[in-house]
């Protein structure tokens, strides 16, 4: 019996774990969090039974337990309950879904508790690599990626040693502006950015990922997650996103992870680890697929690739910066007050912006989050 907490339960990675446990043996939910939407945390409850629950503020926590008076779950609220969650001492796998920052304070703690780490929160890694990897270095914890391309890197990595890698070839459908030129990106609408060809993401991944910003902040994390040179690590545009990423060897080798685009495959290899269990998933069919298709990405007219990769080589926490003001560019852009091209100019104008702190404490990397979202704000104030 593996006993699992869940951060980020109603999102789209969370929705898609607990069918994944659903359709299993063996598994029982311990934790769950959400932010604000507490109908569907409410069902997740009554179906899975966990001991805690997090929720995003008191108010939706007071509302929560009201609607389950006499139910015996721990309702806690904020940063709080994640914690909670994330460190609940019956957990063997603490599976961080949350999108943001919020998600690097409890992914440190459930570190210390030594729970093992399923991690599909991208900005654990991005703006706090180098004191995460430490961390889960001295502690000894195991941190096994969920997204369906460093899932793909930590399966292809079994063919080789470390030392016998050349490089980590990361693939990126292109989004839903993929062979777009700069001139026809002026006004796309939030819809358009939204609408990816391949994959059923949040809001916040799916702009991400028509930026490309996705695909930079990925090359980040397989830095820390894999201990490799982010010189080592390629991009490579695979419109079909059957190849979920590969890793070539010094002898010319390379090994590439094939399935459907089904999260639910990372994900329930990252819970069976180092098991596989078998699923009724749809499975892969090439002959019906017929050809699988590569192009280097478009630099020129998606600059958030460069910039993520930049900012990793500034190192220190130019990363935190650059993610902090993605994600408040993204969120001005979900509100519609900004344009989809403004969100790489207005971070790159913030990087250049800020003075570099290196080997940053987490205070370091937190003020740095503030700073640069602040920063963020000033700009579009004075658009």
């Amino acid at each position: 019996m593996k006993r699992i907490s869940i951060l980020g339960s109603t999102g789209s990675i969370g929705t898609q774990a607990l069918d994944v446990i659903n359709d299993c043996e063996n598994y029982e939910v311990v934790a769950l969090t959400a932010n604000n939407n507490i109908d569907l945390l409410e069902k997740q409850i009554k179906k899975f039974n966990p001991k805690i629950v997090g929720v995003g503020n008191e108010e939706k926590a007071r509302l929560l337990r009201e609607r389950l008076d006499n139910n015996k779950v721990d309702i806690i609220s904020g940063i709080e309950g994640l914690i909670s969650a994330a460190t609940i001492n019956c957990a063997d796998i603490v599976l961080n879904s949350v999108v943001g920052m919020v998600g690097l304070v409890p992914t440190l703690e459930a570190i210390k508790s030594k729970k093992t780490i399923a991690l599909a929160n991208k900005e654990t890694l991005v703006a706090g690599g180098e004191i995460v990897t430490r961390l889960a270095k001295e502690k000894q914890v195991q941190i096994i990626p969920v997204d369906s391309e460093h899932s793909a890197i930590f399966q292809c990595l079994t063919s080789g040693k470390k030392e016998e890698i050349f490089k980590l070839i990361l693939t990126a459908s292109g989004g839903p502006f993929r062979g777009k030129n700069s001139k026809d990106l002026e006004n796309v609408s939030l819809e358009d950015a939204l609408a990816h060809p391949n994959w059923v993401m949040g809001k916040k991944i799916s702009v991400d990922s028509a930026t490309l910003m996705n695909k930079g902040l990925e090359v980040i994390e397989a830095k820390w997650l894999f201990d490799i040179d982010i010189e080592k690590i390629d991009v490579l545009v695979h419109p079909e996103s059957i190849i979920h990423s590969m890793v070539e060897y010094i002898d010319g080798s390379v090994i590439g992870q094939l399935a459907i685009h089904d999260m639910r495959i990372p994900i329930q290899y990252a819970l069976s680890y180092p098991k596989r269990k078998f699923n009724f998933l749809n499975r892969l069919d090439l002959a019906e697929i017929g050809k699988l298709t590569f192009e280097k990405p478009d630099n020129k007219t998606f600059p958030c690739l460069t910039l993520a990769i930049q900012s990793s080589t500034i190192g220190g926490t130019m990363p935190a910066v650059l993610n902090a003001a993605n994600e408040m560019v993204v969120n001005m852009f979900l509100q519609k007050r900004i344009m989809f091209k403004d969100i790489p100019k207005l971070i790159e104008n913030v990087m250049n912006s800020h003075n570099v702190l290196y080997d940053p404490t987490l205070e370091d990397i937190l003020q740095s989050d503030m700073w640069s979202r602040k920063q963020v704000q000033k700009l579009v104030e004075l658009k």
